[in-house]
């Protein structure tokens, strides 16, 4: 998957946020300042002020008048992937954003796949890379930058973003069709962490491959939730978590009884959670507390992050049952995904006489899109 893209940079909190009503929110007290007090409000960077004039993204209705100028509601929030594997909204507005990938944004349809690799961090476990089939902002916990590769080059699922001749050559191995599908499957099973970046093995033997395949597809399946028309992830019923005593407005604290399964935020009460969704974590923290904080969080007084829900919102827990079972059910497939790590490798010289290898450079860049009208600065017309 040649073509890759740096990740998303906000380059001011606000903007992004758990609920959507949050940023409705922020974004009306912005809006209803006057001039000074708007500045302050936005946090403005070398890269934007309230005053600097951009195009707005590929497939949002976001204005293109300067912020100076906005007085109109909020652009519909966004839903995207946080992180590894936290699911917030983002307001689509490329006036917020400091650098917000436009090229990532075309590409972005009900078709499209994301990977996004994770910070290397030795002595721990975890993936690494994660799949999203929201718009990832590509955010590593160990605070090293990732990066975001689509599995499509082009919308509706046209272009396989696949190093040239690699489909061909590894159908011709393993004596049947292999899809792009089936090698993001494979990645997503098979990749494995290193210093110099994410290491991705090839096997020459056909049945590992289709073992790794189905792998792949199961976490595939487990990570983007029922987004492609797949049925939500469930525990076995007996193994399913619940909340056993309700979560109070602002829960301060979590915490995690190995004995119980229980785990507490401030006095509520969630269990059976597994051992394996506690500690399941991404270069070195743990997924549930990263979750955690960026729900009870503050903001400094007087800017907008600091506008939250004024308590705990039910949506948030019906999000933590389903991010508890998904972590559950992903930490079950690691010893299948070690088996992979320990079979035989591909070398790499088999790659480079079939002329796969080295990879084009065009490859490497993004497609044109030619399809998606885009609006200039001040709605003028956007040439692409």
């Amino acid at each position: 998957m040649p073509w890759s893209v740096a990740q998303l940079r906000p380059g001011r909190p606000w903007v992004t946020a758990p609920d959507a009503r949050t940023l409705r929110t922020r974004w009306d007290r912005l809006v209803q300042s006057d001039r000074e007090t708007r500045e302050h409000l936005f946090h403005p960077t070398r890269t934007r002020t309230i005053h600097t004039r951009v195009p707005a993204l590929p497939s949002t209705p976001a204005a293109t008048t300067p912020l100076a100028l906005e007085s109109g509601p909020c652009p519909a929030p966004r839903r995207f992937t946080h992180g590894p594997f936290d699911q917030q909204w983002l307001i689509p507005d490329h006036r917020l954003l400091d650098a917000a990938r436009p090229e990532l944004w075309r590409v972005a349809d009900e078709r499209q796949v994301f990977l996004v690799e994770q910070g290397y961090v030795p002595k721990t476990t975890g993936p690494a890379l994660t799949v999203s089939a929201l718009l990832p902002d590509g955010r590593s916990p160990a605070g090293r930058p990732g990066r975001i590769r689509p599995l499509y080059r082009r919308p509706g699922a046209a272009e396989p973003n696949v190093t040239p001749g690699l489909l061909p050559f590894l159908g011709k191995a393993y004596g049947h069709d292999v899809t792009p599908e089936d090698l993001l499957a494979w990645t997503v099973a098979a990749a494995q962490p290193a210093p110099s970046g994410c290491v991705l093995p090839l096997t020459p033997d056909p049945l590992l491959w289709e073992r790794g395949v189905e792998l792949g597809h199961r976490i595939v399946e487990l990570t983007v939730r029922g987004a492609r028309g797949g049925d939500k992830p469930r525990l076995p019923g007996g193994r399913r978590p619940y909340v056993r005593a309700a979560i109070p407005a602002r829960p301060d604290t979590l915490r995690y009884d190995p004995d119980d399964e229980s785990l507490y935020l401030g006095e509520g009460r969630i269990s059976p959670v597994p051992p394996g969704a506690w500690e399941f974590g991404v270069s070195g923290v743990r997924v549930l507390e990263l979750w955690f904080e960026a729900r009870t969080g503050t903001g400094e007084p007087g800017t907008l992050e600091a506008l939250r829900p004024a308590s705990w919102p039910q949506e948030w827990t019906s999000e933590l049952l389903e991010l508890i079972t998904v972590l559950a059910l992903l930490d079950e497939l690691r010893p299948r995904q070690r088996e992979l790590a320990d079979g035989p490798r591909l070398a790499r010289e088999r790659l480079v006489e079939a002329r796969v290898l080295p990879v084009p450079s065009a490859a490497r860049r993004p497609a044109s899109v030619l399809d998606h009208h885009e609006e200039g600065p001040d709605g003028q017309l956007a040439l692409l």
